[in-house]
């Protein structure tokens, strides 16, 4: 039985996320439609990681089996067409090894988590990023990221409902740099507990606003407890970028 590798963009706004949720729309969930309508098997698409509600992502990658082999660009010009209207397309289809999985042949994920760092209400951006009227010093924020980069247990920027088996992940970068009006946090390892990226972002605006020192948001690190995070970034404005495979 064939598998295939889907490349995916997504907006996440109108969504439940991506897992499938009875009677929910979901992007698990029309993909696996689009799937089905094409192929007329009952197939579920599975992804290399499951975005929240409002949560988008550029470079989503998901496996699926089907029964026969298929012409790769008809897989992804098919799909796109059972895809309408929703704002999901399938940027590219390819074969992939029998033993490829979307989520557990992973070695790195990198999110961006994008912040709108101005007096006005957002236009084009609204539901794409975050808006924060209050000066950010994108400097102090990155200095104090760092103090999160490295092998801990992420306990205090982990969401109550997470089902991560250890609260301990290796953080391998988290860059803040400003460009403009925007605010821009780019966040990579193998793995991310729930909320994670969205906790870390929040305590690290914080900082930016001068409410917290670095140390404090390594206390907080330290603390390994969840009432120790600050503020949860809104889901606006994080995107899943890329998935690495070896």
């Amino acid at each position: 039985m064939p598998r295939y590798k889907l490349t995916i963009e997504y907006d996440g706004a109108p969504f439940c996320g991506w897992q499938v949720q009875a009677g929910q729309l979901t992007v698990q969930g029309v993909l696996t439609a689009a799937v089905e309508v094409l192929t007329g098997e009952k197939t579920l698409v599975q992804g290399a990681g499951r975005t929240d509600a409002g949560v988008h992502a550029s470079g989503q990658v998901a496996h699926v089996d089907l029964a026969k082999v298929w012409d790769t660009d008809t897989i992804r010009d098919a799909l796109n067409a059972h895809l309408r209207p929703h704002p999901v397309a399938v940027l590219a289809a390819e074969l992939a090894a029998d033993d490829f999985n979307a989520r557990t042949s992973a070695v790195k994920r990198h999110y961006l988590y994008r912040i709108v760092n101005r007096r006005a209400d957002l236009t084009f951006d609204l539901g794409k990023a975050w808006r924060v009227p209050r000066l950010l010093d994108a400097a102090a924020m990155h200095d104090a990221a760092q103090r999160l980069v490295g092998k801990h247990d992420f306990t205090t920027f982990r969401a109550a409902e997470c089902q991560a088996n250890s609260p301990v992940k290796t953080l391998q970068q988290l860059h803040v740099a400003r460009d403009g009006e925007d605010v821009n946090v780019h966040a990579s390892a193998r793995s991310f507990l729930h909320h994670q990226v969205r906790s870390m972002v929040g305590s690290l605006v914080m900082v930016g606003m001068g409410a917290w020192s670095a140390d404090d948001l390594k206390h907080a690190l330290d603390a390994r407890d969840r009432n120790a995070c600050g503020q949860v970034a809104p889901p606006d404005g994080l995107y899943l970028m890329k998935v690495d495979y070896s």
